[in-house]
């Protein structure tokens, strides 16, 4: 059904091959985790760039939760789609980017996995964290707390299952 809407909303096709490797591997980070909602991993993973069919900016999260909510995704859903960018973006951050002034930080279980899984996917290939955190060197101008805070979400999803 996911799939159906992505095409449904004209995503494109490499962003809807990008979803499918962040499911993938977001139900590989889940499957270490007893109490994770897979349905609602999946469908979150699936839907997190949906808002990519109409920007590729920084606002796709802000249009993909109005694309999913159109179509009576539940605000547990939305939320995945909202908070998947990197770590999270604190409300500061947000208001620097454009954004509306509110926390986009990854809070349930599977906001983080998913959020974490598209950090190791770059187009449909899996990366490790060092991939990502030189990413993000590149791309923000005080990257510090980003990569901090991107450190603190592969600990606590990644680390501890790999010693």
């Amino acid at each position: 059904m996911e799939i159906e809407l992505l095409r449904e909303e004209n995503t494109p096709e490499n962003v809807i091959e990008h979803s499918k490797a962040v499911c993938r591997k977001a139900m590989e980070i889940a499957a270490n985790f007893d109490n994770a909602d897979t349905d609602l991993i999946r469908k979150g993973a699936l839907l997190h760039d949906i808002g990519r069919s109409r920007t590729h900016g920084i606002t796709h999260a802000i249009e993909g939760v109005k694309i999913a909510e159109a179509h009576g995704y539940t605000q547990d859903v939305l939320n995945i789609i909202e908070r998947h960018i990197g770590a999270g973006i604190t409300a500061e951050e947000a208001v620097k980017l454009g954004l509306p002034e509110k926390s986009y930080i990854p809070e349930t279980l599977e906001e983080k996995i998913v959020a974490h899984a598209d950090n190791l996917i770059s187009g449909s290939d899996e990366v490790d964290i060092d991939f990502v955190i030189e990413k993000w060197k590149r791309r923000i101008d005080e990257p510090d707390d980003n990569i901090k805070r991107l450190i603190e979400l592969n600990n606590e999803l990644i680390e501890v299952f790999e010693e």
